[in-house]
């Protein structure tokens, strides 16, 4: 199998990162692995698309670190992207900012290379609408916390209001935690000036706050529409922030610690299994605070490696094993299936 791994740029990844870990284990089992930076795609005028693909013909790697290195100094080679059995996106819209053409470039790509047969995961007609918070308002209401998306400062007032003082705001575009604030009864002063700092960059997501919050969020990978779970562990952890700040991520100074993944959690992803199947969603993390989702990362789900520090356990294979399967699905099936309907089978 020949697969691709799409990332911002190829400068900036780092040893620990998942797509890093998915690459090298692609390589361990023996297939073909290129990483391609954002910038390095080209549409050619008989209509073929090609891409500068950095890789390394060395299996023998067993460090992460040398790998890495080894693909970054590799000059790349001009590579026709049909030639590939699966492409796979890891690039993050919101991690550019310097870039601005960067955020829908990974989409954009994706979408020309899933139209020649090639698999594309996650399917990046489904990534298109989802490069919006607003992407998360199509899963059942049952999961989801009460949410309001306005620019109008009433109409936010008002809700928080509704809401006993406190709730989350943050923007409509944007991740990793970025612009979040909690409005607490002794903010509220301040609850105006918050909304129009928010709003200077769009739309505000207004969001019931969950107490449950302050014990963590628990990030759950799912894929396929199952959460992914490898010799009875699932590839879960749970991230704590210690300090006063709201956010839990990682790249905020959260800490990770063991998961644990409770009947509320697996009765969740039953629920929003189906929207997930259908929409071509491969690789998903699920970010839970006590029996709600808070949000679903489609673009760079990342941990698997602090899953596995935490339980010994290595999940990356189990993921290149279900690129295989479909890899040999897809070879049975001539006129092709949709890309939306083999990414998530």
């Amino acid at each position: 199998m020949k697969i691709g791994f799409v990332v911002n740029d190829i400068a900036s990844e780092q040893a620990g990162y998942t797509t890093t870990r998915l690459a090298l284990t692609a390589s361990q089992l023996g297939h073909e692995v290129g990483l391609i930076g954002l910038g390095d795609f080209n549409y050619l005028p008989d209509g073929s698309l090609g891409a500068l693909v950095h890789s390394s013909s060395d299996k023998s790697y067993r460090s992460h670190k040398r790998y890495l290195e080894d693909l970054k100094k590799d000059e790349g080679q001009q590579t026709a992207l049909g030639d590939f059995d699966v492409i796979m996106l890891r690039s993050d819209p919101a991690a550019d900012p310097e870039r601005p053409w960067a955020s829908t470039a990974g989409v954009a790509f994706g979408q020309l290379i899933a139209s020649t047969g090639v698999l594309v995961v996650n399917d990046p007609a489904t990534l298109a609408t989802a490069m919006s918070k607003a992407y998360f308002q199509h899963f059942p209401e049952i999961v989801r916390p009460k949410t309001l998306i306005s620019r109008d400062e009433g109409q936010i007032a008002e809700f928080v209001k509704d809401l006993g003082g406190q709730a989350v705001l943050k923007p409509l575009q944007g991740s990793g935690g970025a612009g979040v604030f909690l409005v607490t009864k002794e903010e509220s002063p301040n609850l105006n000036q918050i909304i129009e700092a928010i709003a200077r960059d769009g739309y505000v997501v207004a969001q019931e706050y969950l107490p449950a919050a302050a014990d963590g969020d628990t990030r759950l990978f799912v894929m396929d529409g199952k959460p992914l779970k490898v010799d009875g562990k699932y590839a879960a952890f749970r991230r704590v922030n210690e300090s006063s700040d709201l956010r839990s991520n990682v790249s905020a100074g959260g800490h990770i610690r063991e998961a644990e993944i409770t009947d509320e959690m697996l009765t969740m992803v039953d629920i929003i299994r189906p929207k997930l199947v259908s929409d071509g969603m491969f690789l998903v993390g699920l970010d839970i605070v006590g029996d709600k989702l808070m949000e679903i990362n489609v673009f760079t789900p990342g941990g698997l490696g602090s899953s596995q520090n935490i339980y010994d356990v290595d999940f990356t294979p189990k993921v290149i094993e279900a690129l295989e399967r479909k890899v040999r699905m897809q070879a049975h099936y001539p006129q092709g299936l949709p890309n939306k309907t083999l990414a998530a089978m």
